[in-house]
Order: C-alpha cells, then structure tokens, then sequence
C-alpha cells in the first residue's frame, strides 16, 4: 500500500514541475480608435476645395491629428559592468610585564621558567576577495506604422500604434507610443524610432514558446523557500 502511495505521490510532483499544458485562447484586444480631426471648414458652393485639405503642393508628412505616421525601430543596447574588491587586514598583540617590584628576581619564579615579558600573545588575520561581472546585449528590428492621437503647443506631435500577429497559436504583440518632431519626418513619411522621445516600445509574446520559457509552480516554490 505504501508503495503505490510513494508512486502516486512521485507522480503528481513530476507533473507539478512541469507547466501545465492548456489551449492557447488569445483574445485579442480592439484595434485602437481612429482620432480624426473635426473639419471646420466645409466646401464652400463652388469650390473643389475646402481649408481642411492638403496643400496641392504639400507632401503627404503626418502634421494633424489622424495622420498616419510609419516609425522604423531599430534599437540596440548593450551594456556591460565589472567591480572587484580586495581587503586584508592582520593584527599582532604581545603583553608582558618584565619588571613587576622585583618579583621576576624571585627564585620560585625563575625556576617556574615563566617569562614575564612575554605573557600574552595573540594574532588575528582577515582577508577578502570578491569580484563580478555582468553583460546584457538586446537588438530589435521593425517597422510600425502610428496615428497622431494629439498635438503639442510647440507642433510636436504625439503618436501611437500598435500591432498584432499570429503564427501556429504564438502571437507576437508591439506596441509604441511616443512624441515626434514633424520636422524629423522623412519626406516618405518615416521616421526612425531614435528620434522618439519618451519612446515606449512594448514586445511581447503569448503562446506555447512564450509558456515553454517560464519553469513549472513547484519549481518556483522551490527557488522561492531554498536558503541557499
């Protein structure tokens, strides 16, 4: 009896260590709403144009609320970090009392072969090393296109977007927002993700690959209570 007790036992902690394997249900989130700009000035009777259009001789670079803008993000960091410490220490204590009124003259101590100027000694030594070392890389490659969700008071705009994509039940998920500078616009309508200030670029991912990457619950208990 105890024996398929053990079995069993073994058994469900060999399936705890392990991330438990379910369906990939992804809900996928509403595509982020169009702001568009309000137009104030209608065609007026007669006219093929009204003061919301585009200049005839104007390129087509993101400038207004509702643009869209294209951003290429290429980012790459790296970062690396050494320290070293080293520290020694040594001490040496003596004592004795060679002259004590006369009493190192005294024969019962003569002959006890006790030497008085060297009654105490001690010696303590202390040394530390330690050192370390740490190194991170990251590379992201991509191109996003944006909306201008709002206009700055000094024309700088601020943009948006997001995208999703599926692949074998894996969907990779980026998103970016940030604040451009118009005059940064290619004349094709890009700009490059370095020229975006308070840039915030989100890449995730969720699925099997993204679940393979996390260790199972009892291994994380584990880790969490080990003292050493």
């Amino acid at each position: 009896m105890n024996r398929y007790f053990s079995l069993i036992l073994l058994c469900v902690i060999l399936a705890g260590c392990a991330r438990d394997r379910q369906e990939v249900i992804i809900k996928i989130p509403d595509p982020l709403d169009e702001t568009s700009a309000a137009d104030e000035n209608g065609k007026q009777p007669g006219s093929l144009w009204s003061k919301s259009n585009s200049s005839m001789f104007a390129d087509h670079k993101a400038r207004g609320v509702g643009d869209i803008v294209t951003v290429t993000i290429a980012e790459s960091s790296s970062a690396s970090k050494s320290a070293s410490t080293s520290s020694n220490r040594s001490t040496n204590v003596n004592a004795g009392i060679p002259n004590f009124f006369g009493l190192e003259k005294n024969p019962y101590v003569v002959d006890s072969g006790v030497e008085l100027g060297n009654l105490l000694g001690a010696k303590f030594d202390n040394s530390y090393k330690g050192s370390g070392n740490t190194v991170r890389s990251g590379k992201m490659s991509a191109s996003l296109t944006t909306q201008v969700t709002g206009v700055c008071p000094n024309g700088n705009l601020k943009i948006r977007g997001g995208k999703e994509v599926m692949v074998n039940n894996e969907v990779q998920v980026i998103y970016l927002t940030g604040i451009v500078r118009p005059a940064d616009i290619t004349a094709a309508n890009t700009i490059d993700s370095n020229k975006v200030l308070n840039a915030r670029i989100s890449y995730t991912g969720k699925g099997a690959v993204s679940d393979k990457q996390h260790p199972g619950w009892i291994t994380r208990i584990v880790d969490n209570i080990w003292p050493f």
